[in-house]
């Protein structure tokens, strides 16, 4: 009896570790950790129950750190990179701004070609790698994804009226941004063949300005005029209102994958790429939020679900960083050698597999944590900023440093 418990036991280790994983990557834009009951430092908090669904399967990251704007962040995810490497260290705003090199090595093309088992791969949603000209809108599918469907620029200009870009043709929405980026999602799932595995980049553009008000049916805040000036005034009560939307069609999103029997198959990740912004801040000085290299600027929450994750429900404070999404997500999906097909002219690469941490048998992946802000031409804010557990440097190019302690 013994011998076949131990048997047994094995076959159940070897069954999980090789079992078809999926990957969805849920980037929420402009937001911190504060807005979320479940962080300790939450203020006025958003309605987020699918969100919070995420942590009795999960890993909650209590110190992880993007990068002061959604560029910056988003080209680290791709690439594994830190800005230095990958160029781009602000918003890409025009042709002078450095935007992603479809050369580089991406998480897309590792596990759509390089992978043991070959992956469907999508982008949908938010790009913001490259400027939206024709020229360029093949670049998503260019840099590995199978389909993308979703728009260009940092922000939209109407959540009820904006243009998107399907595998390179340009076309009108008329329904809030928000449903789209997850009817996009559902309609793309919908393709894949029976048995093979995905890899989803789902991009949301909320809660980040313009901070229109969502569709009833999908936030219970109410009192909100639509006015600029209440916007100004009450722009915290308009981010709750678009990330209770963005919660609830991601509830739906969820309710597809569990009705297609996808759910128990798929890690989900979800994370914030930035700070807030000023008008959404709860920050007391509004200067040290999204754009500059204080900790509230780069601070994103980030939770790590599914089953991949060994003993869930749990918290690690952990110094971690969006670019380590690489090679967690490359390991996480059975691809452990994937920096052997990292170009020799593409390396170094700075992604930390955080699979240790996934798998419960280590309680840190790295000592330090790092990023940075530069900008065509030079703005006030550019530096670099590093931490330990214990402290936080952050040195601007002007010269000014500052020095503090962090918990």
């Amino acid at each position: 009896m013994k011998k076949t418990n131990i048997i047994l036991g094995l076959l159940f280790l070897v069954v999980n570790t090789f079992a078809q994983r999926n990957t969805i990557l849920i980037i929420a834009d402009d937001i911190s950790p504060d807005y979320f009951g479940f962080y300790n430092e939450s203020i006025d908090t958003a309605n987020t129950p699918n969100i919070r669904s995420l942590l009795a399967k999960g890993v909650m990251f209590n110190k992880a750190w993007g990068s002061p704007l959604c560029s910056v962040t988003r080209a680290g995810i791709l690439t594994g990179k830190f800005p230095f490497r990958t160029g781009i260290g602000a918003v890409i705003t025009s042709s002078a701004s450095p935007q992603i090199d479809t050369a580089e090595m991406s998480i897309a093309k590792l596990l759509k070609y390089y992978s043991p088992t070959k992956y469907s791969t999508a982008c949908v949603g938010k790009w913001h790698l490259t400027l939206g000209q024709p020229a360029k809108y093949l670049y998503p599918n260019k840099c590995g994804f199978d389909y993308y469907s979703g728009n260009f620029n940092g922000a939209i200009t109407d959540y009820y009226n904006y243009p998107i870009i399907t595998n390179g043709v340009t076309s009108t929405v008329t329904a809030y941004a928000t449903t789209q980026t997850v009817n996009d999602a559902i309609n793309w799932l919908d393709t894949i063949t029976t048995n093979k595995p995905y890899f989803l980049w789902l991009a949301f553009n909320a809660p980040h300005t313009p901070l229109h008000i969502p569709p009833s049916t999908l936030t219970t805040v109410t009192g909100l005029t639509g006015t600029t000036t209440d916007m100004n005034i009450n722009g915290n009560k308009y981010l709750k209102a678009a990330l209770e939307a963005l919660d609830t069609e991601i509830g739906r999103l969820f309710t597809y994958l569990t009705t297609n029997n996808l759910m128990d198959s798929t890690n989900i990740i979800f994370i914030g790429d930035n700070g807030n912004d000023t008008r959404t801040s709860h920050n007391p000085i509004k200067t040290k939020s999204k754009n500059t290299l204080y900790n509230y600027g780069v601070r994103v929450p980030m939770i790590i679900s599914g089953p991949s994750v060994v003993n869930p429900n749990r918290t690690s404070n952990a110094l971690v960083n969006t670019t380590d999404l690489l090679a967690t997500i490359c390991e996480m999906n059975n691809f452990p050698d994937w920096l052997n097909y990292i170009p020799v002219a593409k390396k170094p690469l700075d992604s930390k597999s955080l699979m240790p941490i996934i798998n419960n048998t280590v309680i840190k992946v790295s000592d330090w944590t790092v990023t940075q802000k530069f900008t065509v031409p030079v703005d006030t804010n550019d530096g670099t900023t590093i931490r330990n557990q214990d402290y936080h440097l952050m040195r601007l190019d002007d010269g000014t440093e500052e020095f503090s302690t962090q918990t």
